[in-house]
């Protein structure tokens, strides 16, 4: 018998991805590919869209060579990516500017008036989240203020992965999971709502966002263009696919409300599923979940495996090259470094705040304790801590609102790091059960695709054939008290930081 295979595509901040998957859950091969952001401005983080889309291409053509998959073989494609930002596109189908990154902070002003004169509270009850720059709605009410031009020639603003299905098929939708963690509709009749355009002051511009579609729904099917340029062929079945949030959290197994998940990515993501929303003020986000009758209900920040990107990329280009030279990794390293220092030996402290923060908009990252007597092993250790303990302050968050789990599933960059997991098992107390798929954003986009084309029944079904554990990691009691100590002097030190972040902010304006 024939076989046959689904695609899953995803879109982080920096690596494309493209995996294919056997419809019985097995994963066949996966090609990364990479578009660096553009950063001209402080604050400002974007993307060649074309550069982008070049990138998905050739991340698919490349999973087509690995793998030597016929492509008349694969009856399904979806696509994931980073939730929230902006990506216009014109009349002519063409890019209408850069793309903005979820992680892109010009709309900060407007979202600080926000909080200060009420919208907020007033939007809350619909879109039960906070109001965040790197958002699609205030990205867009930035443009009306600072460039209304863009906004007049744009004929559509999509997400990440709305975009890339439109380069794919050429028909644009804006799929609901995305469109939930964005502010964008109103979380209790799934649709969009005027009173939150008139709220954010963008009415004039309801006309951008693309019609509704959900998950698992057709949404198209490849163009002969596109097949031309991926390698795919013409008239393959594309579905919603999903936020990378959501893909990742239905790809670690997450069908009931009893389990909890975390991507330790270039976001901290830190979520559970619920049968009814959650309406909070000390909550960061409820959002809708790829499964009807089911919210996300997320603690996120711009802290997490990304600050060890940034520390590779300026500070470790001799282990970089070392890595090279010798055709391994320079996450051996890395992990060697950390390993090397154990956590009482180790009394820096680092907040992981590099590109944002949970604890004040205006906080910076920060290494505090450092002596003379430290190397960079012991910096990377506090790294490696300091993104757990990150984690760690949303999920005691979160267990506000639930029990406490029996384990936590874990993917994204930290989850490859044995010597990472273990310190976040032994940060948490609890154990860390890591994902045996490489890929859990492409793997939860080709679930989409399964349950689209009716080759997966449901999700509960998808899971059962994708969702497996690799390894479970124990935490090491003997190490409770050390970071129970050092958790508590991070969260003194993120809090007592406030007013010189403020003082801050005022000597260095532009920083």
């Amino acid at each position: 018998m024939k076989r046959t295979y689904l695609l899953g595509l995803d879109n982080g901040g920096t690596v494309t991805k493209a995996a294919l998957y056997g419809t019985d859950g097995e994963e066949i091969a996966v090609f990364s590919t990479q578009v660096q952001p553009i950063m001209e401005k402080v604050g400002f983080v974007e993307r060649d869209m074309d550069a982008l889309w070049a990138a998905n291409a050739k991340a698919i053509r490349g999973v087509l060579e690995k793998s030597a998959v016929n492509p008349s073989d694969i009856i399904g494609v979806a696509v994931s990516g980073h939730g929230c930002g902006a990506y216009f596109v014109d009349d002519e189908g063409r890019p209408a500017a850069n793309g903005i990154i979820s992680t892109d902070t010009r709309a900060k002003e407007l979202v600080e008036r926000w909080n200060a004169d009420g919208t907020y509270e007033k939007l809350l009850p619909m879109t039960m989240q906070i109001i965040w720059a790197g958002q699609t709605l205030p990205i867009v009410a930035w443009h009306q203020a600072e460039k209304p031009q863009l906004l007049d020639r744009a004929k559509w603003v999509l997400s990440c992965k709305d975009y890339i299905r439109f380069c794919l098929t050429g028909e644009a939708y804006t799929e609901l999971t995305d469109v939930s963690v964005a502010n964008g509709i109103n979380l209790t009749t799934k649709a969009y709502d005027d009173a939150i355009f008139a709220a954010f002051g963008i009415e004039a511009y309801k006309r951008l966002f693309a019609p509704l579609r959900k998950c698992t729904d057709a949404c198209g099917v490849v163009s002969a263009k596109a097949a031309r340029e991926t390698g795919l062929l013409e008239g393959t079945p594309v579905a919603g696919g999903l936020c990378d949030v959501a893909a990742c959290c239905i790809g670690t197994g997450v069908t009931s409300p009893d389990k909890m998940c975390m991507v330790a990515g270039t976001w901290s993501i830190n979520e559970f599923i619920s049968k009814r929303p959650i309406v909070s003020k000390e909550l960061f986000q409820t959002a809708l979940y790829c499964m009807d009758d089911y919210w996300m209900i997320l603690e996120n920040s711009m802290t997490s495996a990304s600050n060890l990107e940034w520390f590779i990329q300026n500070l470790m280009s001799a282990e970089k090259k070392e890595a090279e030279l010798a055709g391994g990794r320079v996450y051996t390293i890395t992990d060697d470094m950390a390993a090397s220092v154990s956590p009482e030996d180790c009394p820096v402290i680092f907040l992981p705040f590099l590109f944002g923060t949970n604890v004040n908009a205006d906080a910076k990252a920060c290494f505090l304790g450092v002596s003379g007597l430290h190397t960079k092993a012991h910096l990377m250790r506090a790294v490696y801590e300091g993104v757990a303990f990150s984690h760690r302050a949303h999920m005691e968050n979160l267990l506000r609102f639930r029990e406490r789990p029996a384990s936590i599933r874990i993917s994204g960059g930290a989850a490859r790091s044995r010597v990472w997991v273990q310190i976040f098992a032994d940060v948490f107390q609890i154990p860390i059960e890591v994902s045996a798929a490489s890929e859990l954003g492409a793997m939860g986009a080709a679930m989409c695709a399964g349950i689209a084309t009716g080759v997966l029944e449901d999700f509960y079904h998808a899971a059962d054939v994708f969702s497996k554990v690799r390894y479970t990691c124990a935490p090491n009691p003997e190490k409770a008290q050390i970071y129970a100590d050092k958790f508590d002097l991070y969260r003194k030190l993120s809090s007592r930081l406030d007013d010189t972040w403020k003082e801050w902010k005022t000597v260095f304006k532009n920083s």
